[in-house]
């Protein structure tokens, strides 16, 4: 039988097959808002066959998006789009999920297509006023004023992903963005409570969990996606992931999203089939918590595998459905399990 097309049950929610869509921005909203766009380009992936859709990071403040073309849910002006949003990925089959992220001192930048340059349109924010590169801004150090502000926005950005009916919801702690920036020992340089140590540069994205799992309803999963290494010396570790990790199952989050890197510009990643599989498995034996693999994951045997081999209880897939929306057909197809809707029979 195949594990690919297996339910997974998270708190109540049931997934009717281990297929996720990762989130990705799109670079198509309008003062954070929902265009035509989202409202065809996500429910295309549900009839495609994904059992889990996860809208692109949604910044929780207008200042942590990462360009100007990003979704938002800082302001209850973005409920109507994310709600019809939310019903359309429901209604073509799928759990609507979302990520909300603040990109910190990597936030307004030009769309990958207009040459992803910094605009300089306001000062970022970080754990520590370092730039994230040459000719980026000096961002603003957070005080414990400015921590409060966050953590407030990343609370009421879990209050209206519900309000807007998404059933799971991931906090992003990856990729270089705010709240990364804090684990990582390379972008926190702080003295105070919130750096140093391990235990203290986790402090800040744990008090974040905390937030979120308070208005975030007990019976609806909470995931984070995380870089559990940052490739490049002295940073993040896969070791300190796993204290992460037991961290946030303590804290109510059900699975962890498996990434890496986006720490430092110019960092040479080992990228193949399935390179960030490993830390998923690693995180899921060392801590019991479930994950989920990421990373260049483009066939169908690839995906059942990572699933067979007991390395994730979820595939999060990528560019691949950019490309190819009902490739969870094709897979079903190749893995033996025909669940496609009749008029596709001849699809495929």
């Amino acid at each position: 039988m195949s594990l690919l097309f297996s339910p997974l049950k998270l708190r109540s929610i049931t997934l009717k097959n281990r297929i996720a869509m990762s989130p990705m921005c799109q670079y198509s909203a309008q003062g954070g808002q929902v265009t035509e766009w989202h409202l065809l380009h996500y429910p295309t992936r549900a009839v495609g066959g994904a059992g889990l859709i996860i809208v692109e990071a949604t910044a929780v403040e207008a200042r942590g998006v990462i360009s100007p073309d990003d979704l938002g849910i800082w302001s209850d002006e973005h409920l109507p789009g994310l709600k019809e949003l939310a019903r359309r990925i429901k209604s073509a089959g799928a759990v609507p999920g979302i990520q909300i992220a603040h990109a910190g001192r990597k936030a307004g930048v030009l769309s990958p297509w207009k040459g992803g340059k910094p605009l300089h349109l306001w000062t970022p924010v970080a754990p520590s006023p370092l730039a994230f590169d040459e000719g980026w801004p000096v961002p603003q150090e957070l005080d414990l004023a400015g921590l409060e502000e966050v953590r407030w926005a990343f609370q009421q950005g879990a209050r209206r992903a519900l309000l807007a009916g998404f059933e799971v919801l991931e906090i992003h702690m990856a990729h270089g963005y705010l709240l990364h920036s804090f684990l990582s020992p390379l972008t926190n340089h702080r003295t105070d409570r919130y750096g140093g140590s391990r235990e203290n540069r986790m402090r800040f994205p744990l008090e974040v969990a905390e937030a979120v799992r308070e208005v975030w309803p007990a019976e609806l999963p909470l995931l984070v996606r995380v870089s559990a290494v940052d490739w490049a010396e002295g940073g993040w570790s896969l070791e300190d992931t796993l204290a992460l990790a037991e961290a946030l199952r303590q804290r109510g989050v059900d699975l962890l999203d498996c990434s890496s890197g986006g720490a430092l510009p110019g960092v040479r990643i080992p990228l193949g089939p399935g390179y960030q599989v490993p830390f998923a498995a690693e995180v899921r034996k060392a801590t019991g918590l479930a994950t989920g693999a990421v990373g260049l994951i483009t066939e169908p045997s690839q995906a059942e595998a990572v699933l067979q081999q007991g390395q994730a209880e979820l595939v999060l897939l990528g560019r691949v459905l950019l490309r190819e929306p009902y490739w969870p057909y094709r897979a079903g197809q190749a893995l033996g399990h025909k669940t496609w809707p009749p008029q596709y029979e001849r699809a495929f």
